[in-house]
């Protein structure tokens, strides 16, 4: 799975009958330079965050038909999970005693 931003839209004048309703979008793989064409059915917009399948798993998605994309949007990442935290471990001294002690 890969985490990227939509860039842009890919538009399509004619395509097989094959490839269900949705739309071409180019997504740049998050800390790289790559560039993807995703298929995209959720309605993803411009500067986005998406997760991304590619190969037969994005295929797959499609069911017993298999239409030829072999990148697929698979979510939207919520902006609130982008945030860097740092885990924390709570310290035992400050941890209140429960009254069944």
């Amino acid at each position: 799975m890969i985490r990227a931003t939509v860039t842009g839209t890919i538009w399509a004048t004619r395509r097989l009958n094959e490839i269900p309703n949705g739309a071409f979008l180019e997504v740049r793989a998050a800390g790289s330079e790559a560039v993807l064409v995703a298929f995209d059915v959720l309605g993803s917009g411009v500067g986005e965050e998406v997760l991304v399948v590619q190969g037969s798993v994005a295929s797959a998605w499609f069911g017993e038909s298999h239409p030829p994309v072999d990148a697929l949007i698979i979510g939207s990442v919520d902006p609130q999970s982008s945030e860097q935290s740092s885990p924390t471990t709570p310290d035992p001294a400050s941890a209140q005693p429960s009254d069944g002690q």
